[in-house]
């Protein structure tokens, strides 16, 4: 492990209500993420490893810690349709489709806009973002104010996450067991609709 990256000998793991995510503790995970930390949370199809988009090395550590090459950027979390537009160029079709269908298990791929880093994007500059249904996310990225990496951590309960990601994470979000389920991903980059994976979410729509 380089030496830029922080090692943790404890993981710390917090329990938040996931029908009524308490909005101190969400501040507390948002501390952690605005100092630099990777964190691992529930969302409504895994549980995800993620840190602040602005977090260039905390990013370069989850690539580590998948080993997944950079070439191969991860998807971002938004709260909302609002935020989604702030980082992917949306047109009035890719509006009214996400419109329909978030929050919920899609992953929509979309042309970035300037405020994505490069180090997210893929060789045509485009993104995939998620509005998951999950209270603990949405609630965390919205008091973060910023988008929250998203890659699957593999493991269906905070626990066991802990035992095979120490040192690498600052903090386990605890939300419950989540079985993963990965989302389905439409490209939105042509105004045509191209299923590139199907998981949890109906694709027929988009057949």
């Amino acid at each position: 492990m380089r030496p830029e990256f922080m090692e943790y000998a404890v993981v710390m793991i917090i329990s938040i209500n996931p029908e009524n995510p308490q909005k101190r503790l969400i501040q507390k995970v948002c501390n952690t993420l605005e100092q630099g930390g990777v964190i691992a949370y529930p969302t409504d199809t895994f549980y995800g490893i993620g840190c602040d988009l602005i977090n260039k090395k905390g990013i370069q550590l989850i690539h580590k810690i998948k080993n997944r090459p950079l070439k191969q950027p991860f998807s971002i979390l938004c709260d909302s349709l609002k935020e989604i537009s702030r980082y992917a160029r949306v047109s009035n079709y890719a509006y009214k489709t996400m419109k329909r269908c978030l929050p919920g298990p899609y992953t929509f791929v979309l042309e970035a806009t300037q405020l994505v880093p490069k180090i997210m994007l893929t060789k045509r500059r485009t993104i995939g973002i998620r509005v998951p249904d999950n209270r603990i996310c949405l609630g965390m990225v919205k008091t973060l104010g910023r988008p929250i990496i998203s890659t699957s951590a593999g493991y269906d309960d905070p626990s066991t996450i802990e035992e095979n990601y120490t040192p690498y994470l600052a903090l386990v979000v605890d939300g419950g067991i989540v079985y993963p389920d990965p989302s389905s991903v439409i490209s939105l980059v042509e105004d045509t609709p191209v299923v590139i994976r199907e998981g949890k979410g109906d694709v027929s729509p988009f057949r």
